[in-house]
């Protein structure tokens, strides 16, 4: 029997994308398989953080170059492959006009709940550490239940920056960090509202979606990032806390692999590092949200509601970049990164009697 291999170029490619993503998604998930994704502050006892030592030494140092090198070449690999790269995953593409909307409920939801249980923001800041308390209690709630209606967002988004400063007198400016993500939706909100139509339904520009995309990932990035060193990189007595309170966390052990304390708080904290570059990134976003889901979900059985309703923004945000990475009119816009070219542009629209320039894509 002869076997005929694809001689031509674009039958090569396409024999070689599915491996390509079987590849990147398996390299993914065996990083992302290591330490679960618990917040630290939500459920063990404070500690002080600051501790750079821990961050220069030789392990942490090792994996953050490793990490950042493996964005790198996650961007790289990103703009060869298909997008969509899981064609497996296009009929949630047709939830992209109704995401603004189901965000905004999965924000809504949180700000509501956090009022009920007596935190906010985030179940590590109790709402009696917030300067008028009372108040800041019922403003987080009627944003949360505006947020939910879909109705005129934009103020409603604004309401949502208009909670930081509360936060920042309570718990100070790494809180306020910590917590970016929040914005991030806000902003996606006030760029890209749902609109007055079925279920909020929008139909974007191009140069919308991007705009709201970038500002969405940037800011989702440093929550992911700052959590990464304020819970594990510079304040490792907090994660070894967490441990000592709930050594399920520890995967290797479960596995039966002896790794040291501190080693596995470096690799946590790399795993939540990398997670915050790829989401900055937004390539492969199928891929990368789908492995994402792993170690996100993996403590909700132990620490339930409290996981539930402190992660449900981003499950929005894992379901905005699937939905639109998902979408062979929108996968474009996910990756997106301003250019030289973009920044001129805008530029140039300062300028009377210039016609608008055109954005352009990233492939």
């Amino acid at each position: 029997m002869n076997l005929r291999l694809p001689s031509s170029p674009r039958a090569c490619t396409t024999v070689r994308r599915p491996a390509a993503v079987a590849a990147v998604s398996a390299a993914l998930l065996l990083v992302a398989a290591a330490p679960a994704s618990a917040h630290e502050r939500w459920f063990a006892e404070h500690a002080d953080g600051g501790e750079w030592s821990f961050f220069l030494s030789p392990v942490p140092l090792l994996l953050t170059a490793a990490v950042v090198a493996a964005a790198v070449v996650w961007r790289a690999v990103g703009r060869r492959l298909p997008r969509p790269e899981l064609r497996v995953l296009e009929p949630l593409g047709r939830l992209a006009p109704y995401v603004p909307r189901l965000l905004a409920i999965h924000l809504g939801v949180s700000l509501l709940a956090f009022s009920v249980t007596g935190a906010f923001l985030t179940p590590s800041l109790p709402l009696e550490d917030v300067p008028g308390q009372d108040l800041a209690g019922v403003v987080q709630a009627a944003v949360g239940i505006w947020l939910i209606t879909g109705v005129r967002l934009r103020p409603a988004a604004a309401g949502v920056v208009l909670l930081g400063p509360p936060a920042l007198l309570a718990a100070g400016p790494v809180a306020l960090l910590e917590t970016a993500g929040l914005l991030g939706i806000a902003l996606f909100l006030a760029i890209l509202p749902p609109s007055d139509g079925t279920f909020g339904r929008v139909d974007p520009s191009p140069e919308r979606l991007r705009a709201a995309l970038l500002s969405l990932r940037a800011l989702v990035a440093v929550a992911l990032v700052a959590l990464a060193f304020s819970e594990k990189f510079t304040n490792p007595q907090l994660a070894r806390n967490t441990l000592e309170a709930y050594p399920q966390l520890d995967v290797f052990g479960l596995v039966g692999i002896t790794v040291p304390t501190d080693v596995f708080i470096a690799v946590a904290g790399a795993v939540e590092l990398l997670f915050g570059l790829l989401v900055l990134s937004g390539a492969i976003p199928q891929v990368a949200v789908l492995v994402a889901m792993v170690p996100f979900n993996a403590t909700l059985v132990l620490f339930g509601t409290t996981e539930v309703i402190g992660h449900l923004p981003v499950y929005g945000v894992f379901l905005t970049l699937l939905v639109y990475g998902s979408n062979r009119a929108t996968a474009d816009a996910v990756p997106w990164l301003p250019r030289a070219a973009d920044v001129r542009a805008l530029r140039s629209l300062r300028r009377p009697g210039l016609s608008r320039p055109q954005p352009s894509v990233v492939r």
